[in-house]
């Protein structure tokens, strides 16, 4: 690593911390030249294989973007949404691969959207899922009710007792 201020070649690591819940290390260093001190931050770096086959960085941004259309009108803080974009990237970074498919960004997604907001989530997946027609509308809503239908019913989780 370059002194930023002598420009020599070395540095000595004073302190390192963990930043950003776990994602970045950051670095306190000192160079042997000119004895000053300067931070650096270390990442590790996280690749999204588009469907064109191009590739690019996660971008968390570009996460908090498409969902915030979703929610657009909907009662949803910015806080709620930052931190679903937060998930959707420890999600993806748990596959433990350097490079994802665009794919699992999508899907990854989905989950906490729908917990968040289920309008929103069929606006996401309508798009996401590339919806032709009103009946994939009317599957995914069926599938929704379904779903809380059976988060609702008492006794759902409970196993059968037999006297």
């Amino acid at each position: 690593m370059h002194c930023p201020f002598c420009r020599h070649p070395d540095s000595r690591v004073v302190d390192s911390r963990a930043t950003d819940d776990g994602t970045a290390i950051r670095r306190r260093r000192q160079c042997p030249s000119c004895g000053r001190r300067f931070t650096t931050m270390e990442a590790a770096s996280l690749t999204v294989v588009k469907r064109s086959g191009t590739t690019e960085p996660f971008s968390r941004e570009k996460v908090l973007t498409g969902v915030r259309k979703a929610c657009q009108g909907r009662p949803v803080t910015e806080d709620r949404l930052a931190l679903l974009a937060q998930q959707v990237e420890e999600t993806v970074r748990t596959s433990g691969t350097a490079e994802v498919e665009a794919h699992e960004v999508g899907v990854a997604v989905l989950a906490p959207l729908r917990e968040l907001d289920e309008v929103a989530y069929l606006r996401f997946a309508s798009v996401y899922q590339a919806f032709d027609s009103l009946d994939d509308f009317e599957t995914a809503i069926t599938l929704l009710r379904a779903e809380r239908e059976t988060a609702a019913s008492p006794g759902a989780d409970a196993p059968l007792l037999h006297p």
